[in-house]
């Protein structure tokens, strides 16, 4: 279950020359050695390059975020975002291609060829089968000439070639995500390939490619109970914010997306304005400086997209869900909280770690080792974003001759235990002295440092914030855990959703579920 709805207390944060700092003071020394290390540029473009200098191998990680995730889909294009992940490593004008001017004809008919088809299929009257066979035969006609230009997989072999490990990206709700290593002496030719797939994605194969995302939903919702259970709670939890659409998309939405929309998302969305690079390793900024410049610089500049304007409405009464089926008992709820720039951001970083950080955990020695009720049980927070206000969530899962209604009571009595009595000292201390020394984890990975500063730097416009979280997190207090417990953690603002077992030829004479 934590790897579906992304159980990750997101606190590394820095690098390894703070090993030994084990106090405010040594983390602002620390900050202070980044400083000098660290060079911010904001290009003409409205891109922000970040190069941090760390000599000690001769190699470079860079983390690529662009400011657009699957809360960003186009109304009846939901999924476009992911989507368009998997396009970026399908090459540029020029890598992935024997020769992009005639390619570029051929997928212009591809598209003018699936508008066509697609025309017809949406008929819901008058649709003319013979046509829609005629019409189908054409585009898959068109997709085979166009597919002679491609170069499969170039784009990846390039990198890899060159000694790109861990070449990957990923697409959630707040934000789109690029990101390898590299040998250092190869830093041009990664900016030649970043700065190109930004700048001048090619939609190939693009409905092929779709294919793939489809059955990519088959396989971790449709055919998953606990995948589509998170779908069926976030869509009940959520009523107006786009955190209620899956970042997959529908699939009524996945099967009817064209290159055409994805175009201009990308036109959108992917503008520097929108963006920030960042590049750990063995770089020094005044050499790489003038070329990323070069490079990057050139991508043309667009205005950044506007704010979202939605706001989820207040919860006002509790909503529950029930699916019956032959699966995996399950509990999941959650609690409405604020985003990322709430002052007790870090209050809520302290719960999860009281209720979820290893065998000590309040909910695993509840559950799982005390009472031996269920084989997990977790308490975590900002699902399924951190941009917007989100969820604080909790699950148990609960071992054979044991109920979801067990989970939930159980739960409920360590969430009032949180609500009446003051967590100990030795509580609160753990989760500070955790949370130190995730950062000095964080800190020795140039992967992990990118990934941060460009996290940092989008969110909060300065990558220096990483450090100053520390400095929130040692002013939680034991007040402060129950203040927040007791304002969030009420019966209005729970949604709730539990699978119980249900043998198959029940299952199909009985309601699968109802929000209430």
């Amino acid at each position: 279950m934590s790897r579906v709805v992304g159980v990750v207390l997101a606190l590394t944060m820095g690098w390894g020359a703070a090993a030994r700092a084990q106090d405010s003071g040594g983390y602002a020394q620390n900050l202070a050695g980044f400083e000098k290390r660290t060079t911010v540029k904001v290009l003409a473009n409205g891109l922000t390059l970040i190069v941090c200098e760390r000599p000690e191998a001769p190699v470079f990680s860079f983390y690529t975020l662009v400011d657009v995730g699957s809360t960003d889909d186009p109304q009846g294009a939901s999924g476009l975002a992911h989507m368009f992940e998997h396009i970026a490593f399908k090459g540029t004008t020029e890598i992935g291609t024997t020769n992009y001017p005639a390619e570029k004809i051929a997928l212009a008919k591809v598209e003018a060829a699936y508008a066509a088809y697609d025309a017809e299929f949406r008929k819901r009257v008058g649709q003319d089968a013979i046509k829609l066979a005629t019409l189908k035969k054409n585009f898959e006609e068109a997709q085979t000439a166009a597919e002679k230009f491609v170069v499969p997989n170039q784009f990846a072999e390039l990198a890899e070639t060159n000694g790109a490990v861990g070449l990957n990206a990923s697409t959630e709700e707040d934000s789109t995500q690029y990101f390898w290593s590299m040998p250092s002496n190869r830093l041009e030719l990664w900016a030649y390939m970043e700065s190109g797939r930004i700048a001048h994605p090619v939609a190939r194969e693009f409905y092929k490619e779709r294919d793939v995302v489809q059955e990519e939903r088959r396989m971790r919702t449709d055919s998953y109970p606990i995948g589509a259970m998170v779908e069926q709670f976030l869509a009940t939890a959520y009523t107006a914010h786009p955190y209620r659409v899956p970042t997959l998309g529908w699939e009524s939405e996945i099967s009817q997306v064209n290159a055409t929309e994805a175009a201009a998302f990308h036109a959108k969305y992917y503008v520097p304005a929108n963006m920030v690079v960042a590049v750990v390793g063995d770089v020094k900024a005044a050499d790489a400086m003038p070329m990323l410049t070069k490079y990057f610089g050139a991508i043309p500049a667009g205005p950044k997209p506007e704010p979202m304007t939605t706001v989820e409405p207040p919860q006002f009464a509790e909503k529950s869900v029930t699916i019956r089926e032959a699966a995996q008992p399950f509990y999941l709820e959650g609690y409405h909280r604020p985003d990322y720039r709430d002052p007790d951001d870090s209050v809520y970083n302290a719960i999860t770690d009281i209720f979820s950080n290893g065998r000590t955990a309040r909910l695993y020695k509840s559950l799982v080792r005390d009472q031996k009720i269920a084989a997990d049980a977790e308490g975590f927070s900002g699902f399924p974003g951190e941009k917007f206000p989100g969820l604080f969530a909790f699950y148990g899962e609960p071992v054979p001759g044991h109920t979801p209604d067990e989970m939930k009571d159980a739960i409920h009595k360590e969430i009032e235990r949180l609500k009446t009595s003051d967590v100990s000292d030795e509580e609160l201390q753990m989760f500070k002295t955790r949370a130190r020394a995730s950062l000095l984890r964080g800190l020795a990975d140039n992967q992990g440092l990118a990934q941060q500063m460009a996290e940092y730097q989008t969110r909060y416009g300065d990558w220096r914030e990483l450090f100053r979280k520390l400095d929130e997190i040692d002013k939680v207090t034991k007040a402060d855990v129950r203040r927040v417990a007791n304002k969030i953690f009420v019966e209005s603002n729970r949604t709730s959703i539990r699978i119980e077992f249900t043998p198959p030829a029940q299952a199909q004479t009985q309601d699968a579920g109802g929000a209430k």
